[in-house]
């Protein structure tokens, strides 16, 4: 299959056939890089890696995944660049298209990663907006993959703020790959109607489900895989001693995790997760989103989840700008 040149900005752009394909190079990627093989498909390119927000895994897996195959990654905070400050987005875009084979942008506004992929006429890739995530469901996918053997007709159920950027581009993936999906969620947190009809779009040609409930017994009844995300996003730290009461009855435990009915569900998260009262931002709230003795589990695959970022970016690069 040839993606060479394509942007990766949203899972809406990728078919069924071409998601099945990323994760199937993800997982020979993976498999290479652990018997000490390094094709380096991208010998001699360089890649412009802009951060306007800070990341642990999404940095780390693009400077190992580039290094692997080759590349020189050039690492561009919101410090080191003018990029919407004294220049446009489109400018910069222009200008890093002259300099570097690919851009990876991790920021706030979707817009932003949309306009750099117009401009810079070299494949653009999506490291998170505020709307979509599409390199960590992809690690979420191989992750589902590797541990409950496909992803066809696998119960998904996303619990608690159901319109940020991971329930958005898990419903778009999910209803792409014929998955059993819910987001379980308050009501005011609802995804907006323009994602759920895209899903219920895909969910027609794949056979896929999707249902959208503040119920949580409902929601998450015959579920294969239970995930969480942090209760308020970066950006919207005010608002978190409000979302904290809202979502407390969300809250991923082991009550939960029993009530899917399943023997072995597992337990995904992209991170960071406040579990417990070992950081300086958690001892001022404790444990949120997810308590201890479910992250601790044999049910969590979280670190399983964070190693397959880097073998997903690898592949994106790969398929889209190596040999």
């Amino acid at each position: 299959m040839n993606l060479h040149g394509r942007h990766l900005l949203a899972l809406d752009d990728y078919t069924r056939d071409e998601i099945t394909y990323l994760l199937d190079l993800s997982a020979e990627l993976k498999r290479l890089k652990r018997s000490g093989i390094r094709p380096r498909n991208l010998e001699g390119k360089s890649i412009a890696l802009i951060f306007e927000k800070p990341s642990t895994r999404t940095r780390c897996a693009f400077v190992v995944a580039c290094v692997d195959e080759g590349a020189h990654p050039e690492y561009l905070g919101k410090g080191d660049i003018q990029l919407g400050k004294k220049e446009t987005v489109a400018d910069t875009a222009r200008v890093l298209g002259r300099m570097f084979d690919g851009i990876q942008f991790r920021g706030y506004k979707h817009e932003t990663v949309e306009q750099l992929a117009e401009y810079a006429g070299v494949p653009v890739w999506n490291g998170l907006t505020d709307k979509y995530h599409p390199t960590q469901v992809l690690a979420d996918f191989l992750t589902i993959q590797e541990h409950l053997g496909g992803l066809k007709g696998i119960g998904l159920s996303f619990v608690g703020d159901g319109r940020n950027n991971m329930a958005n581009t898990l419903l778009i993936g999910a209803a792409k790959m014929g998955m059993d999906f819910r987001i379980v969620a308050p009501k005011s947190l609802f995804p907006e109607k323009e994602i759920v009809d895209a899903g219920k779009k895909f969910a027609k040609e794949s056979g896929a489900k999707i249902t959208i409930t503040d119920d949580v017994k409902t929601g998450v009844k015959g579920a294969d895989v239970i995930y969480t995300d942090v209760w308020a996003s970066m950006g919207e730290e005010a608002e978190l001693t409000a979302r904290i009461k809202l979502l407390k009855p969300y809250q991923v435990n082991m009550s939960m995790m029993k009530a899917t009915g399943k023997t072995n569900p597992i337990f995904l998260h992209c991170l960071p997760a406040f579990h417990n009262n070992d950081t300086e931002a958690s001892k001022q709230i404790g444990p949120m989103e997810v308590t201890d003795d479910v992250f601790e589990s044999s049910m969590s695959k979280v670190f399983d989840e964070a190693e397959n970022r880097m073998h997903t970016i690898k592949a994106v690069m790969v398929a889209t700008l190596g040999r």
